[in-house]
């Protein structure tokens, strides 16, 4: 027969209470743990036998934190992963670039109802405003855009791609570069000339089979023929599957209409975006001959708002996501509030126990806060490691940033300490209140 070795209690002086450091899993508490620190660390120590002692009825008992952790994190990566792809697409259209489009913007900082492919805004913008836009103050350059879906010949391959038609300006506003050839000129632009000039997407589609050099090629779009007079470098994130061709080209042979789908914009500096971008209203409200009080036909929006109004988006989904893994979270610490109940119904002889030999009260709900608090932050840290994964494998997998930020970090510790202390607080303040005369009867 083994010999269990003493144990010192909690918020005693001398009196010990025999447990086995074999069943229990950790070893017994000597006098030192009652010097430094106060009662916590033994506490700590007591509260780690008692979990470990019941491990499995734990482990389950922080499944609903860790999973309400893990959603979070996941959530939040996700969302901060979309919000960082979505701001890098626009601050690469540059911080001082207005885009007009057809259709009234219905409120202050959102995108209104135009669209860049045309959309179902009634067309308004034409040729003619992309040249009074072009006298506006601190105006530097302007392109129209003509957008056009369509398949795309070469050969025995094909491909469907989007089209669109731009002046020689729209290099320089969206920071393209070319890898092969050149850039079409201002006179092919005035004699919309039949070139084009491709994306690396279409290039893959079209000539990588054959290992043709795509310049000098002629290729078929719809039933018009083309040119190729250049390849643009990659920038990825789909922006590669795309063809452009000169604007007045796109007009008269892709789409034979007077409209044009956007006019892009930029002006000499970010400091008088807002300055230009009222002229141009003004403007803009003359060309179309637009009556005191009546409505816009087009909206401008710049980079500012299209950051803003992306942010809002963000914030909204992620307060969604959070929103749904607050339930699980809520769950979680029922359960947690649930097993510290039952945890005082079977402890209740020892509570008793210690209190009759000088326990404070404080001292018993210290000691079943500290189990409430490891519970939660276990599965906080859990659900951090596995929210992480989650939200890196599957950014990898849609291709979006993984970003981790300060806050998701911290969240979790802040989160699952509160449902701990929250949730802990019934039980332990219950164990302290018993009285040590009826708890010593219970058996």
């Amino acid at each position: 027969m083994s010999t269990s070795q003493p144990q010192r209690i909690a918020g005693t002086s001398d009196l010990v209470v025999s447990s086995s450091p074999s069943k229990r899993g950790l070893p017994p508490l000597s006098a030192k743990d009652f010097k430094a620190g106060g009662m916590f660390g033994p506490n700590f120590r007591i509260a780690l036998e008692a979990l470990w002692s019941n491990r499995v009825r734990s482990f389950l008992t922080t499944l609903g934190i860790f999973i309400g952790i893990a959603a979070v994190i996941a959530a939040l990566t996700l969302t901060q992963g979309v919000s960082a792809q979505i701001n890098s697409s626009i601050m690469g259209l540059g911080t001082n670039v207005i885009t007009a489009a057809p259709g009234a913007a219905r409120t202050r900082g959102a995108i209104g109802g135009g669209s860049s492919s045309g959309g179902s805004s009634t067309p308004s913008l034409t040729l003619s405003d992309v040249a009074a836009i072009k006298k506006v103050t601190y105006v530097t350059d302007v392109s129209p855009v003509i957008s056009v879906s369509a398949q795309v010949v070469y050969s025995n391959q094909n491909w469907n791609t989007k089209i669109e038609g731009v002046d020689s300006s729209y290099q320089t506003i969206e920071g393209w570069n070319i890898a092969q050839g050149m850039w079409f000129s201002e006179s092919d632009e005035a004699g919309a000339k039949p070139v084009a000039i491709l994306g690396q997407t279409v290039v893959d589609n079209l000539f990588a089979t054959s290992g043709v050099d795509p310049i000098g090629q002629t290729i078929r779009i719809r039933d018009q023929l083309f040119k190729v007079v250049g390849v643009l470098e990659a920038k990825g994130s789909g922006n590669d599957d795309i063809i452009m061709v000169p604007s007045t080209t796109a007009l008269n042979r892709l789409k034979t209409s007077i409209y044009v789908d956007q006019i892009i914009i930029q002006v000499s500096s970010s400091d008088v975006i807002n300055l230009a971008q009222q002229e141009i209203d003004e403007l803009l409200r003359q060309q179309h001959h637009l009556q005191t009080g009546a409505a816009d036909d087009f909206n401008l929006t710049n980079s500012s708002q299209l950051l803003q109004t992306a942010n809002q988006f963000t914030t909204i989904l992620t307060a969604l996501f959070v929103g749904v893994a607050a339930i699980s979270l809520t769950v979680g610490g029922i359960g947690i509030m649930n097993i510290m109940l039952v945890s005082v119904t079977e402890r209740t002889r020892e509570i008793g126990i210690r209190m009759s030999i000088g326990a404070r009260r404080q001292d018993i709900r210290n000691q079943f806060l500290i189990e409430s608090l490891t519970l939660s932050v276990l599965g906080g840290m859990i659900g951090l490691l596995i929210g992480l994964l989650i939200g890196a494998g599957v950014t990898y997998l849609v291709g979006i940033p993984f970003v981790v930020s300060t806050f998701s970090i911290i969240i979790p510790f802040a989160v699952s300490g509160t449902i701990g202390m929250v949730f802990g607080i019934y039980p332990a303040v219950r164990a302290s209140k018993l009285d040590p005369i009826v708890a010593l009867r219970s058996v």
